[in-house]
Parts: C-alpha cells; sequence; structure tokens
C-alpha cells in the first residue's frame, strides 16, 4: 500500500554523524583558537604596561630639569612625562580652580590647580594638591595660603589635568568638573603650555588640608595577567571537554557495549 504523503510528509532526512562530529570538531578548533588568541593578547597587555613601568621608573631616577631644560616648544613632549623639573615662578591666585569628584585615599575631594608663571608669557597650570570636600556644602573650601613673590616648585610633568564625564557645567568659577586649558589662557590672558605639573613638594604646615599623597601611576600588570589565565583556562577547557566528549567516552561506551 503507497503512503499518502499528502497527510504524512516524509520524515526530514538526519545529517550524517560524520556530519555532527566533523560541525563540533570545527566548533571547538574555533573556540580554543579564539580564546587562545585572547590570552595571547593579554599577555602582550601586560608586556606593554611593564615596559611602560618601567619607563617611569627610569624617568623619576634621573634629575629633575630646570625651565631651561623644559623649553616651551618641549612642553608638549610625551617623552618628558613622569620627568622630576624643579620650577620657579610667581602663582597666579586668580586662575586657581578646584576640579571636583576627585578622590586621594578614597575620599571625594578637589585637585588645587593653579597657573605658575614662569616668565612673561609663560606659565603652566600646577596641580598643587588634593583637599577634601566638605560634607555638608561642596561649595565651602578650605582656605588656602596665597604667597607671593618668586617660589621654587618641585613636581612631575605631566599630561593636562585628566578629565571627566562632563554633567554640563560651562567650565567657568572656582569649581568645576574639568579644566579646558584653551578657554582657561583666553579668560586670564596668558599662554598656558599644553602640559601640567604634578608638585610633590612636602606639604608645609600652612598648607593644611592640602594633600600631596599621589598615587603611584597605575598600570595594571596583573590585572592582564589574570585576564590572559582565564582565557587560556577556557581555551584548555574547550579542548578538554571536546576530548573527553568526542573521543574518549564514545570509546568507553563502545568498550562497555562489548563486555555486556
Amino acid at each position: 500500500m503507497a503512503t499518502d504523503y499528502s497527510t504524512h510528509p516524509p520524515p526530514e532526512p538526519r545529517p550524517s554523524r560524520r556530519g555532527q562530529q566533523l560541525f563540533v570538531l570545527a566548533a571547538a578548533v574555533v573556540v580554543c583558537a579564539v580564546t587562545a588568541r585572547l590570552g595571547v593578547w593579554q599577555l602582550d597587555r601586560a608586556d606593554q604596561k611593564t615596559r611602560l613601568q618601567q619607563q617611569i621608573a627610569s624617568r623619576h631616577a634621573l634629575p629633575p630639569l630646570s625651565a631651561a631644560d623644559w623649553p616651551v616648544e618641549r612642553a608638549a613632549d610625551p617623552s618628558l612625562h613622569d620627568r622630576l623639573v624643579t620650577l620657579r615662578g610667581q602663582w597666579r591666585h586668580d586662575g586657581t580652580v578646584y576640579l571636583e569628584n576627585r578622590q586621594m585615599q578614597a575620599r571625594p575631594g578637589f585637585h588645587v590647580v593653579t597657573p605658575l608663571v614662569l616668565a612673561p608669557g609663560d606659565a603652566v597650570m600646577v596641580v598643587r594638591g588634593w583637599i577634601p570636600r566638605d560634607g555638608q556644602d561642596r561649595t565651602r573650601l578650605a582656605p588656602l595660603p596665597q604667597p607671593a613673590g618668586d617660589q621654587e616648585v618641585q613636581g612631575r610633568i605631566a599630561p593636562p589635568p585628566s578629565k571627566l564625564y562632563d554633567f554640563g557645567d560651562a567650565g567657568q568659577g572656582l569649581i568645576r568638573q574639568n579644566l579646558d586649558l584653551a578657554a582657561h589662557a583666553s579668560a586670564l590672558g596668558l599662554p598656558l603650555r599644553p602640559a601640567s605639573i604634578l608638585q610633590t613638594d612636602p606639604v608645609r604646615a600652612d598648607e593644611a588640608p592640602l594633600l600631596r599623597d599621589w598615587p603611584a601611576p597605575a598600570v595594571d600588570i596583573h590585572k592582564h595577567l589574570g585576564y590572559a589565565a582565564q582565557w587560556f583556562a577556557l581555551s584548555a577547557l574547550s579542548a578538554g571537554l571536546y576530548v573527553w566528549f568526542q573521543l574518549i567516552r564514545p570509546r568507553l561506551q563502545q568498550r562497555r557495549s562489548a563486555t555486556a
């Protein structure tokens, strides 16, 4: 009797076992290769950070630069970042700004940034330190001394103060989220170098509550090593699961069936 396929369609053809095995093998190879490559990439990132850390340490060990050793035309030279400097100049206290949402020792506060005039028409912003934020009124700022005359400042060359997410402040006033060097220079009528100085002088008694407990530059080498270990473990796990389910387990089942 002929089968009526109009009411009983023929069953879908099953893929061959050989085809399934090839598909699983290809998927396992892809997963192992991708995860292993990601592990190698993380090791490469850790190596880059190690070299960066060594570079920073070697720059800190060099003798301090003077203003003459750090001319205006090299102000933005990244190869001078982290070099120690000893500068002489006069503070422009009317150009001081307080950058908020900056932390030190896990406490919220402000970075105090003031222009230091090195010569007529030549000034650099100096991050003088950190002060805590008033818990009751964030606009209440602790008074700081405003020394006049020539001052000697020790510190290290850094990029301009880092920028945080802008919540819409206009970039004006004493308290700011970020500092636009070009706009600030225009407002002061004072050319500012495209860099900054992170002051490292010991804090004097009259500068309290100013702090300069700057953390060492974070290069996060151990983070990359941890990520690499995770990717390599995932690659090994993928290979192990393939070997167990596709090679070892089927053979064990065949032996049990043969001895049953």
